[in-house]
């Protein structure tokens, strides 16, 4: 088992890969076109995120990234916990609010063959999971 911890001076986006199956606008429900935010995402690839607010094209409501309904979740974060190599595909609940509690803040699991879990310090709800790429 492999783990590594990042700090990013920014949030940034990581992805589930090819898991995703769909993107919908939390205010009406409707899908929102990958493509679109394939080319959102684009523009921040690497530099990441000053901000999470957005406009979805659907209905032009003003939103944030996070807020996004992800049929696989993302994860917007500045600090991050990955584990590859890892025997299982999950933490059952009991082991992730231990984990939280050694956090001193909740965290979000997002399988996909390794755990990463995302935590942006500027936000109340704390940790954020999410796979990596790897």
């Amino acid at each position: 088992m492999d783990i590594d911890v990042t700090w990013h001076e920014t949030p940034v986006f990581v992805d589930c890969g090819q898991n995703l199956e769909r993107i919908g606008c939390p205010r009406r429900g409707a899908e929102i076109d990958t493509e679109w935010w394939g080319d959102f995402m684009d523009e921040h690839d690497g530099d990441g995120f000053a901000s999470l607010a957005v406009e979805v094209p659907c209905c032009r409501t003003v939103t944030t990234l996070d807020a996004l309904e992800y049929e696989w979740p993302y994860g917007f974060a500045r600090f991050e916990i990955a584990i590859w190599n890892f025997e299982r595909a999950r933490f059952g609940d009991e082991e992730l609010t231990t984990l939280a509690a050694a956090l001193g803040h909740p965290v979000k699991q997002v399988p996909k063959g390794e755990l990463t879990f995302k935590w942006d310090e500027r936000r109340q709800s704390g940790p954020w999971t999410a796979p990596r790429n790897y």
